[in-house]
């Protein structure tokens, strides 16, 4: 009888019929990406020693003397002698491994080991001739002129040789090896041929240039032959009869006797590195996720994953039972389970459609055994979905596992199984955990919930999870339901029903309305925090190589700055936080107390430090607000009504001064040129005609507009009409707003003067109104970037001064805006936070 063997333990993998047998002792090499993983760990280390030998003088030398001091004290034997058998133990142990790899039939090793060797002795090559400059990593010769080698003798090479042909598992070649690098190393440093610092480049050149050369040709994996698979088995206790290929690394044993058919899976270097990229990207993202399995040794991947079949099967649950592990080297084993005659609900149950998504599949999720929708189950009848004994059942072993506190952790679509009884298995236990938080069986809950729901609804999903479980574990697994929180086979299934997730959510909130709904924070980091980091180290990096390689160094500039124009130019900074205050209050008719409202402007010094451009400011006030007793609808209403007026204001201010910048005269020689502001404004014009057009001529274009003002005309608008009952208060905001960007205009201006330059008024404002736009448009924090980039060249431009000095102006204004207040606005934050204000 013919039957689909369960899925894999890995969650990558598929259900899939039985390809043709392969080909007894096929060879296969694989990229593993821990490899990939540890050349960029040695790169890093090698540029670490680097830069210590080139920047740490005094302590590499410090370092040197010490070592130099101590190994004089040890007794040691003639120069001569101890460098011939170092020597001699340098050849032998590489040679010896390599032959013993030779008579046990693993060649292709041995000419991986010899690539890796001769990649290392070349790149030492390079090395000595790159940094052989460095005194930090040579010594003058003992005997005769010249000096010793950056990267010391031969000891890459055999380190390269040695880990490409692999010693794990091997403990007495690993051995033998450390001994020989170390007396080696010993013997370098006391005959004076080597220092600190080219014994650990040697090391590190050599264990780095062998994983290189690991991942670049990838590793050799020998499938086992049938009768390899059948011999191994044997001398376990299985009695096997026939051996068949299922797939890559999968075996059907059938045995003598009558006895139970077994499930065979292989453990090497290909399993461990299927996915390992895309599970250590998920673990660098989620706190919750699951070691990668190819980052574990394979004896302990191995015993983890049969403690756990065996501790599944003693809770009760119905899972695979291990009954033979055989290991067939370092690099692979075998785990024979009992079979199980079942498939996964991926393939049993098609997958459907919800109200909402798209009706061309015709399905709908399954409901009740009458097959006819109601009210309470709004998404019909699927004829050959789970039954609710089933889903009862699932529930069930899940419940078992609970009990134990056993997480499975891998719960989606293939690792629910489903047999010809009804009855329903779970597999997959590979990332399991034994002895699990609170928080991993509450993940296991979630995200068995996710996978019924894809196949019998939301609704028959919940009520059979409330019948077994109870309301408690269910309502406490609605805030894991994220689509982050799951496996990626569910996510996947999630993802092509547009509205399951939040069905599903509903339907637990309906049945239990004190449940807490807000989601719990899964997430380490997201993308966009990695982008703005990176964003902000390149912007860094670049900044400084700009600011102390110049000619002119804007920092030697801002240190001999005028200590009045200095004060000045604070003075404006600061006076700038009670006049935004005044801005803020202004645009929201209630009542708020002042003291409370200059702390929140102040904290945004500090929100916008870890937020792009101003949307830390933007969330702090609309807190602030919401806090004050202000509804969500009016707060964000009055800070929408705060931003239109603020652009167009600015808009107006950039305009004027950007058409009296040509009224200040220019210097001789530059009457030719043409004024600034008549650019800036011809840009300005150019650019909203080219906008408002296209708005008008597409209609895709036009309709996304009024989508994007609609919230303008159906919040912003009233509440600007009752703002407009207060005129007085308008007016205070209107000035405000006027009034802030005058403060931090006549800051850079005071700015400029006091590094010894005089531009004119009106370009010193087109400048700071120019570089304040591009730093809220940046996506970096507080527009780091975009205003050193673009402010110090209108400086330029506009107010006719040197580069250097305009790059001094804007550093010192940065200094004074962005940089001092960080501290102060990190005090207002934690003062507000403890009011209860935000």
């Amino acid at each position: 009888m013919a039957t689909v063997i369960q899925a894999d333990e890995s969650e990558e993998s598929r259900t899939t019929p039985p390809p043709p047998p392969a080909r007894a002792g096929r060879a296969d090499r694989v990229r593993h990406p821990a490899a990939l993983i540890r050349l960029v760990a040695g790169v890093c280390w090698i540029l670490l020693v680097l830069l210590l030998a080139g920047y740490a003088r005094s302590s590499v030398f410090g370092l040197d003397s010490d070592v130099a001091r101590g190994l004089d004290l040890l007794p040691w034997p003639p120069a001569k002698l101890t460098a011939a058998l170092c020597g001699a133990a340098l050849l032998t142990v590489p040679l010896g491994f390599a032959v013993d790899r030779v008579l046990r039939a693993d060649g292709r090793r041995v000419a991986d080991a010899v690539l890796a060797a001769v990649l290392a002795y070349g790149l030492s090559l390079g090395l000595d001739l790159l940094v052989g400059d460095l005194a930090t990593l040579t010594h003058p010769l003992p005997v005769g002129p010249g000096r010793t080698d950056p990267v010391y003798g031969h000891l890459a090479p055999v380190l390269a040789f040695m880990t490409a042909l692999g010693t794990a598992g091997r403990r007495r070649w690993r051995t033998a090896l450390g001994v020989t690098l170390g007396l080696s190393g010993l013997s370098g440093l006391i005959t004076g041929y080597a220092t600190p610092l080219s014994l650990a480049l040697a090391l590190l050149l050599g264990w780095t240039t062998a994983h290189a050369a690991r991942y670049a040709v990838g590793e050799p994996v020998a499938s086992p032959t049938e009768g390899q698979i059948a011999t191994a088995l044997a001398g376990s206790g299985v009695r096997p009869d026939t051996v068949l290929t299922l797939g890559t690394g999968r075996y059907l044993v059938t045995q003598h006797d009558g006895r139970p058919d077994l499930d065979v899976h292989l453990l090497d270097r290909y399993a461990q590195a299927s996915g390992l990229l895309g599970h250590l990207w998920l673990a660098l993202r989620l706190r919750t996720a699951p070691r990668p399995l190819g980052l574990r040794p394979l004896r302990a991947g191995l015993e983890h994953q049969t403690l756990l079949g065996h501790a599944a099967s003693a809770a009760g649950a119905r899972t695979r039972l291990p009954v033979a592990v055989v290991e067939l080297g370092p690099d692979a084993a075998l785990v024979a389970y009992r079979r199980i005659d079942a498939r996964p609900f991926a393939e049993l149950f098609a997958e459907p459609t919800a109200p909402g998504d798209d009706p061309s599949d015709g399905v709908r999720y399954g409901g009740p055994s009458d097959g006819v929708p109601s009210a309470d189950d709004p998404y019909g009848d699927l004829p050959d979905g789970p039954t609710d004994a089933e889903l009862r059942d699932a529930w069930q072993q899940l419940a078992l596992l609970q009990r134990r506190r056993i997480a499975h952790r891998s719960l989606s679509p293939t690792t629910v199984l489903l047999d010809a009884e009804g009855r329903v298995h779970l597999v997959g236990l590979a990332r399991g955990e034994i002895a699990a938080s609170e928080l991993l069986l509450r993940l296991d809950v979630a995200g068995l919930l996710a996978v019924l729901a894809v196949h019998a609804g939301p609704e028959r999903a919940v009520r059979a999870a409330i019948e077994v479980l109870g309301p408690g574990p269910v309502g406490t697994a609605l805030p894991l339901l994220q689509p982050i929180a799951l496996a990626r086979d569910t996510r996947a299934a999630l993802a092509r029903h547009r509205n399951l997730t939040a069905d599903l959510r509903a339907e637990v909130q309906r049945r239990m309305p004190q449940a807490t709904a807000v989601p719990v924070r899964l997430e380490r980091l997201r993308p966009r925090t990695l982008l703005t980091v990176a964003a902000c180290v390149a912007v860094g990096y670049a900044l400084l190589q700009f600011l102390f390689g110049s000619d002119g160094n804007p920092i030697a500039l801002v240190a001999q700055s005028d200590p009045l124009w200095l004060a000045g130019a604070a003075l404006w900074a600061a006076a700038s936080y009670p006049v935004a205050t005044f801005a803020f209050s202004g645009f929201v008719p209630e009542q708020l107390s002042f003291r409370a409202t200059l702390a929140a402007q102040t904290a945004g010094s500090f929100v916008k430090v870890v937020a792009p451009g101003g949307v830390g400011g933007l969330a702090l006030n609309t807190r602030y607000l919401q806090c004050a007793g202000i509804p969500t609808a009016q707060a964000m209403s009055s800070i929408g009504v705060s931003q239109l007026f603020g652009l167009v204001l600015h808009m107006l201010q950039l305009a004027v001064f950007s058409a009296l910048v040509g009224v200040d005269g220019a210097p001789p020689g530059a009457e030719s040129a043409p004024s600034a502001g008549g650019w800036v404004l011809w840009l300005a014009g150019a650019a909203g005609a080219v906008v408002a057009v296209s708005v008008a001529a597409v209609p895709s274009l036009r309709r996304r507009a009024q989508t994007l003002l609609r919230p303008l005309r159906a919040e912003v608008l009233p509440r600007l009409l009752d703002l407009a009952q207060q005129p007085g208060r308008l007016a205070t905001g209107v000035a405000g707003q006027l009034l802030v960007s005058m403060c931090f205009v006549l800051c850079l201006y005071c700015c400029t003067r006091a590094v010894g330059q005089d531009p004119a008024f009106n370009a010193v404002a087109v400048s700071f109104l120019a570089g304040n736009a591009a730093g809220n448009v940046i996506p970096t924090p507080g527009g780091v970037g975009g205003v050193e980039a673009l402010m110090p060249t209108m400086l330029t431009f506009t107010g006719h001064i040197d580069h250097a000095g305009a790059m001094a102006s804007v550093v010192l204004f940065r200094l004074l805006t962005f940089m001092l207040p960080v501290l102060p606005g990190w005090a207002a934050f934690a003062w507000l936070k403890h009011r209860r204000a935000i």
